[in-house]
């Protein structure tokens, strides 16, 4: 089956066409209960709007048990909703048609993560049959500031990391390109002013560009930190990328300086570490001291990091000792 995608403000109106040439009839859709306001305009045949940050287990039972009979899963909202609808499909089969919301950029990729809040680590699977986003910038406007900033600056590390891991291929390398500098230029002035489209929709270019180059690549270090981070404290995933990219970047200057030199020209700046610094803070992320992180379980965060997929896949080899010392340069 042939992906499809549609862009603009108001494609949500879309659905029902992109869901026909796909041959669905019945769709489910897979939301939050805000998501969940806007079920009534849409051709749904069922509604789960039980989703969470960081995907509990139990919700997934539970939106597989709201959408069976179905043919498809509408995933609306952030990477929760995505990854929620994605483990459901690994499952079941049923096709995923993305609504992303915010910039978290889960839509292209058959990955998807699970946390288990007994145990508080975040584990994940793949397997997810993808057939369509539809990118909608009016759907962004309310989004609060903070999500704002951490969901782009999650987009912000698809790209960077893009660029540099071993499966990168020209393709992926352009949809970085292509989404680190849209991202560069509208994260700006989308925390100026929220409720500029434009700005919105040159965002969410950057973040679906990113989608796209996180899909032909993969994830590395600065993911394998932030995903840790989520796991255990149930941190939000944006804010743990917006803090751990950088010093994952500086780790990896050495091994890959031709990556960053890149990502500097896309971000317009001559040292693209900092560059990614100062979109940070004006997000209003600079320590993990800040979002509750304690310094005392460190080490054992970077353990944790330490056998994820991405620290495994990191142009550089990072031993836990290493990380530790990346997240006490920023905590």
């Amino acid at each position: 089956m042939s992906r499809v995608f549609r862009f603009g403000a108001g494609c949500l109106a879309d659905l029902g066409e992109v869901a026909g040439e796909l041959g669905f009839e019945r769709l489910a859709l897979v939301t939050s209960r805000r998501g969940g306001e806007l079920a009534a305009r849409l051709p749904v045949a069922a509604v789960y709007t039980g989703v969470r940050s960081h995907v509990p287990v139990e919700t997934v039972a539970e939106a597989a048990a709201a959408a069976d009979g179905c043919e498809a899963l509408v995933a609306l909202g952030g990477g929760s909703a995505l990854d929620t609808a994605k483990a459901v499909s690994a499952q079941t089969g049923q096709s995923v048609i993305g609504v992303p919301t915010t910039y978290a950029g889960a839509e292209w990729t058959p990955f998807f993560g699970m946390r288990d809040e007994e145990r508080r680590v975040k584990g994940g699977g793949s397997g997810a049959s993808i057939a369509a986003a539809l990118y909608d910038p009016e759907l962004t406007l309310e989004l609060p500031r903070e999500e704002s900033a951490g969901t782009a600056l999650n987009a912000l590390a698809h790209c960077a990391e893009a660029l540099y891991h071993p499966a990168r291929n020209e393709r992926s390398d352009r949809h970085a390109i292509c989404g680190a500098t849209p991202i560069a230029y509208a994260l700006p002035l989308v925390l100026a002013d929220g409720r500029d489209l434009y700005a919105r929709a040159r965002l969410l270019e950057g973040a679906m560009r990113a989608a796209m180059a996180l899909a032909d690549a993969g994830l590395c270090l600065g993911h394998a930190m932030a995903q840790a981070i989520g796991g255990r404290y149930g941190i939000s995933h944006g804010a743990a990328n917006a803090v751990c990219l950088a010093p994952a970047l500086r780790f990896n200057a050495e091994a890959v300086p031709e990556a960053l030199a890149t990502l500097g020209r896309a971000l317009g700046a001559e040292d693209a570490v900092a560059k990614v610094e100062e979109l940070a803070r004006l997000g209003g992320f600079e320590r993990l001291r800040d979002l509750g992180v304690p310094e005392s379980e460190l080490d054992e965060l970077a353990a944790a990091a330490a056998v994820r997929g991405g620290a495994k896949a990191n142009p550089r080899p990072a031993s836990p000792a290493e990380i530790a010392e990346l997240y006490r340069s920023v905590w």
